[in-house]
């Protein structure tokens, strides 16, 4: 952690370190592990535990969530080339189109692992281009599954109204739903042209108002880029309040995997940093607080807030509806599996059934304080019984969600996760979405070589070759030379633990002495590197922590004897020094017997 961001930093031997930002506020970061409760466990498991998570991915006994949204990818093509595209669509070598048996299986396999399913996704590629889309579907619906929901970037939509009374009518089956997830991600031509290729503003319009001739109920999805679309996201949720088929808003700050522009991995956008910009959008509805994160993932995953909205369009009064975390606890899990649940068979029981649990405790004088307006006093809040019709028509909901990519995967995340990919293929019937979205090759940018290879390579290590390796620690270094290189390693540490020490300044000299000092021993030093930026980031490690601990254990400082008042002056301190070349931190190696002398080491 530091300056309030957390970041995630990682080492790979094939490509060696890097880091990312992983959560944009790291005081909510920290506060966010209240609202993490164990999760349901799936009925059946499809693996065993064998080499861990994530090659177990199956799902596996170890997983800690049952799957609450199961994903169908029904085929690999699509009517559109998005330059964005986590799910690479059209561009894959192996490109199908699954069968009614394939989709069968599918279906069996999550009821299965489930009992009574929660929702199905069918997405893709763009699933409405598959001929037997509806088929799909009514096979769904068959089935113990109450939610059936199409993601779609809504061409077919605006283009075939008979495809849309389609859905509409299977909207319509007692105790079942059909909606739609629509690609949304705003309204300005730069931002359709830069994340979809196409200008599809009137495409969106007409798919939108066909959607509400027919009855059914959309969300809006918009995937948000830094320097993009970030500017939009006051204005989606207006115009989702405003549209008559619109019950809620999903932003998905972009999955950097698949198909994506340029960017930065320590300047992502996070779910805080999109929450952040709703608030400073549109301040006259939300405030910080009102986003609270979902308890049966892990809780940096997602976060939402759910409205109540009254008045006409244009004279909107919107009262969001926080969780009471702090007067009754995190909000229950609402789902387990095999559990029979309330369901409204119009699609938004899953809205209203969350709305209700926390309604009863809504304070609405508050809102009224808040300058949010009277509109919608009078106890809506707390009459879902009577008023469960008009409590419908007037809740809304705003999700963020956000999605791992390379950079930062993480094992502990992935194992809570509860929304699974059901590949085609028998062989792993349910897969982690997240998992199934991440390159096994690493991140996408070109990276140096970790350390010891680089210095094995320029060394040009061979077999039965040796080697000594002074202040080797645990021998991480030593081992993975034998092991990689097969030479013969040996380490030397002067801590009997085994641990860093902690010297003096005062008493490194200057690197020129320590070449000095190997050519005196009859070794010829070959190669030096400078890796002054390792020891700052030490230094922004200690800060980290010592921040980390003033929040967690401020008692075991205090015990410690360590002065927090005096550390961020001794750690500026230390920083200045390495920036102006005082301090540093340099790899020297030496060789015995002919070679290419290194050149002067820079630098005192």
């Amino acid at each position: 952690m530091r300056e309030n961001r957390v970041y995630l930093r990682k080492r790979c031997r094939d490509h060696g370190e890097f880091e990312a930002l992983a959560y944009g506020d790291a005081e909510e970061y920290l506060s966010s592990s209240r609202f993490n409760r164990p999760g349901a466990i799936s009925l059946t498991f499809q693996t065993e535990v064998k080499d861990g998570c994530p090659f177990d991915c199956g799902l596996c006994p170890e997983h800690k969530q049952h799957a609450c949204l199961g994903i169908i990818e029904v085929n690999t093509g699509c009517n559109l080339d998005c330059p964005i595209c986590f799910a690479d669509s059209g561009h894959q070598p192996d490109g199908y189109s699954i069968t009614h048996e394939q989709c069968e299986r599918m279906l069996d396999v999550f009821v299965a692992s489930e009992g009574e399913a929660e929702v199905v996704m069918l997405s893709g590629g763009e699933p409405t281009i598959h001929r037997h889309v509806l088929d799909f579907i009514d096979l769904a619906l068959q089935r113990p599954i109450r939610n059936v929901t199409l993601n779609t970037n809504g061409i077919r939509l605006a283009t075939d109204k008979d495809f849309v009374a389609e859905l509409g009518k299977r909207n319509r089956v007692p105790g079942r739903s059909v909606n739609v997830y629509l690609q949304f991600d705003g309204f300005e031509q730069r931002t359709h042209l830069e994340i979809r290729g196409r200008d599809l503003r009137t495409f969106k319009q007409r798919a939108l108002d066909n959607c509400a001739d027919a009855g059914l109920t959309v969300t809006l999805v918009a995937a948000v880029e830094r320097g993009l679309n970030e500017h939009e996201l006051g204005a989606i949720i207006g115009y989702g309040i405003d549209h008559p088929a619109v019950r809620s808003v999903a932003f998905q700050p972009v999955t950097h995997s698949g198909r994506h522009v340029a960017f930065d991995p320590l300047r992502r956008l996070t779910n805080p940093d999109v929450i952040r910009l709703i608030n400073e959008q549109r301040p006259d509805w939300f405030q910080k607080g009102d986003f609270f994160p979902v308890p049966c993932c892990f809780p940096t995953c997602r976060s939402v807030t759910y409205l109540l909205v009254g008045g006409e369009p244009g004279d909107r009064t919107v009262v969001p509806r926080p969780a009471t975390a702090e007067r009754r606890g995190p909000p229950r899990l609402r789902h387990q599996p095999g559990h029979a649940r309330r369901r409204d068979p119009r699609g938004t029981g899953a809205t209203l059934v969350r709305v209700r649990m926390h309604g009863h405790g809504h304070d609405r004088g508050e809102a009224t304080d808040r300058g949010r307006g009277p509109g919608l006093r009078g106890g809506l809040w707390d009459r879902p019984a009577r008023g469960g019709q008009q409590l419908d028509d007037k809740a809304f909901m705003v999700v963020v969600q956000d999605f791992q990519d390379p950079y930062t995967l993480n094992v502990k995340q992935l194992m809570k996760c509860c929304v699974e990919e059901i590949p085609r293929r028998a062989a792993h019937p349910l897969l982690c979405l997240q998992l199934r979205r991440i390159p096994r090759t690493g991140p996408r940018r070109d990276v140096r070589r970790p350390r010891p290879r680089r210095l094995a390579d320029r060394l040009a290590l061979a077999p039965d070759m040796r080697v000594l390796d002074v202040a080797s620690g645990r021998g991480t270094t030593a081992l993975l030379l034998a092991d990689a290189y097969r030479v013969r390693a040996d380490g030397i540490d002067l801590s009997p633990t085994n641990t860093a020490r902690i010297a003096c300044i005062a008493d490194a000299p200057p690197l020129r002495a320590y070449v000095e000092l190997l050519t005196a021993a009859g070794l010829r030093p070959l190669v030096t590197e400078r890796h002054d930026k390792a020891l700052l980031r030490m230094i922004d490690q200690i800060q980290a922590r010592l921040g980390l601990l003033r929040i967690t254990a401020p008692a075991r400082l205090a015990e410690a004897g360590v002065d927090l008042d005096a550390a961020p002056a001794v750690l500026d301190a230390a920083r200045a020094a390495v920036t102006e070349g005082v301090l540093g931190y340099t790899l020297l190696t030496a060789v015995k017997g002919p070679g290419r002398p290194c050149d002067p080491p820079p630098g005192p």
